[in-house]
């Protein structure tokens, strides 16, 4: 099936060029989504042969990722991967995904932090818990990891589910959204490197998004 990965990147001149290395060793085209960088993450990228999509300013990680799936879509890719261009992704993880789908061909694959959720920094592994609990009851399938943006997806999940925000919610509603339209996800074990990000705003942000998904599903919307 014809393949490419999205990298959303926001300043990664320091690790957007490895990543892009070692992810070329099992997809064919990559696509980097300079979401308004400051240095030269973009040049960086197009000199490791990436797709450049470049937004003029900042506008989140969701609105970078939806303009990676319009890219994807609109040049006839079958299967989308999607990973974090900060480091925190090992690219060495992506035949993971490719082998789980070939295996049970899901639509949606998430990359989940089984074995490495006891390393979480204590405040990250209480927002992924509730998150991932919350989530999970919305969307109506298990799934271990809800914040996880590593991902693989068939072309035809975004196609058919039709996206609002544009933060780092975007990655939840994705999954609720498909969730309840009947696609099937399931969940890769993925090995991630954590550094002293705080997650607590983008936990609000799901939240709030969680909340407003329950109550269109009650007033039948």
């Amino acid at each position: 099936m014809k393949t490419c990965l999205l990298l959303p990147a926001y300043n990664e001149s320091s690790t957007i060029g490895r990543i892009i290395q070692e992810a070329s060793l099992f997809v064919g085209r990559i696509a980097v989504i300079d979401d308004g960088s400051s240095d030269n993450t973009a040049e960086i990228a197009k000199a490791h042969g990436a797709v450049i999509l470049k937004h003029a300013q900042n506008r989140g990680k969701g609105r970078a990722l939806r303009t990676g799936f319009d890219y994807a879509l609109q040049n006839g890719y079958e299967l989308i991967a999607a990973m974090d261009s900060d480091g925190q992704h090992d690219p060495m993880d992506l035949p993971r995904f490719f082998d789980h789908f070939r295996r049970t061909r899901p639509d949606i694959v998430v990359g989940a932090r089984f074995k490495e959720r006891l390393r979480m920094p204590l405040h990250r592994r209480l927002n992924n818990c509730l998150v991932s609990t919350v989530g999970s009851a919305l969307c109506g399938q298990s799934v271990p990891d809800f914040q996880s943006g590593y991902r693989l997806m068939k072309a035809e999940v975004l196609k058919t589910v039709r996206l609002n925000t544009e933060r780092y919610e975007t990655e939840s509603e994705l999954l609720i959204k498909a969730g309840r339209l009947g696609f099937r996800i399931e969940s890769t074990s993925i090995q991630t490197i954590y550094g002293d990000e705080v997650s607590n705003v983008k936990t609000l942000r799901e939240m709030r998004l969680f909340s407003r998904l329950l109550i269109n599903s009650l007033r039948g919307n």
